[in-house]
């Protein structure tokens, strides 16, 4: 059954605004309310055609519970965990926005009994990366090698207060969908970020595998979950894996190998230069890398990405305005001729 009245938190954002405007441009749909500390960008608002219903507000603050309460929401999309803090000084900020607000949110929804549906947007990244890791990871695998504090640690700790609300409510339908790394050329992430830089630190004697989603194919997927009562933990990531270092050469990078001891150096190098925000987390999934199965997705979820992981890449190159700083043509002739020799 459609969704009555759905709350979508996060709009700000290019997820959950793009998401909100789906769901606002859906007849099916009775009413959508966007939720965020700042307002969403004129294109959603053009895109939900005067359907979407901005509430600004933190949700860290318990008054999300009046807003859920007094519109008798019935469908709650979390999107607002994020991952791409303005800076390291800012840690403890975002920490409080992603753990924190869920808390709220969570004790909102547990006190409103319109609510009967819970979407939550968490990450692949809670499975952490590591030589130890199983070459394709599954809904069922425990999350492994995770820094101490970070968005990877953030998710878990969300990830565990849903498990806690879903105990505490059973009678509504809980889904947890982790998307993998997302790519594509509106998103600004640490990965499109990294993939953009002239020279790419790589670490020496490794070429990880890099599975990746495309944007419009997350979208699609988190529409599906609102819009559709299928509780349970689904993987999100497209078909196919790239090497690393196949993907800096079909962006026309320059790789640049570094040993594993120095990339700590170079990501405080790139972070002070307001390049990238690297973490720990991100060096491990560049030395190891992560693969999802997304057998449950398609077969339980009912949802197969448009894109594979090698086209979401190459759309992401074509549309995000880079000056490769190899010619592409090379790249491809290169690439073929590595085939030819198997």
């Amino acid at each position: 059954m459609s969704p009555r009245v759905v709350l979508v938190t996060g709009v700000g954002g290019y997820l959950g605004g793009h998401l909100a405007a789906r769901l606002a441009a859906d007849p099916a749909v009775g009413r959508v309310l966007g939720v965020d500390t700042v307002a969403p960008h004129r294109e959603v608002r053009d895109l939900a055609g005067g359907g979407l219903e901005f509430v600004r507000a933190d949700i860290r603050n318990p008054l999300i519970a009046k807003v859920i309460t007094g519109a008798e929401v019935d469908t709650v999309v979390h999107v607002a965990l994020t991952a791409v803090p303005p800076g390291p000084a800012r840690r403890s900020a975002v920490k409080e926005a992603n753990v924190i607000g869920a808390m709220q949110l969570l004790a909102a929804c547990q006190r409103a009994p319109s609510v009967r549906r819970l979407v939550v947007k968490s990450t692949a990244a809670v499975y952490g990366a590591g030589a130890r890791s199983p070459a394709v990871l599954t809904e069922a695998d425990p999350p492994r090698e995770v820094s101490s504090n970070g968005y990877a640690r953030d998710a878990i700790e969300v990830e565990e207060y849903v498990r806690g609300f879903a105990r505490r409510r059973p009678d509504v339908a809980v889904t947890v969908v982790r998307l993998a790394n997302l790519i594509g050329p509106r998103v600004d992430t640490v990965l499109t970020r990294y993939f953009a830089l002239p020279v790419v630190p790589t670490v020496l004697g490794y070429d990880a595998r890099v599975q990746l989603l495309h944007a419009e194919d997350a979208l699609a997927v988190l529409e599906r979950a609102a819009t559709h009562s299928i509780p349970g933990v689904f993987n999100a990531g497209a078909d196919g894996v790239l090497m690393l270092s196949q993907a800096i050469r079909r962006a026309g990078r320059v790789p640049l190998p570094v040993p594993g001891a120095a990339m700590p150096m170079a990501g405080r190098f790139l972070r002070g230069a307001r390049l990238v925000d690297f973490s720990a987390d991100h060096v491990r999934y560049l030395t190891h890398g992560r693969v999802l199965d997304t057998t449950r997705l398609r077969e339980v979820f009912g949802f197969t990405p448009r894109w594979t992981t090698r086209q979401a890449f190459d759309d992401y190159v074509r549309g995000s305005g880079l000056r490769p700083v190899l010619r592409t043509g090379l790249v491809e002739a290169a690439e073929r001729g590595l085939a030819g020799t198997r």
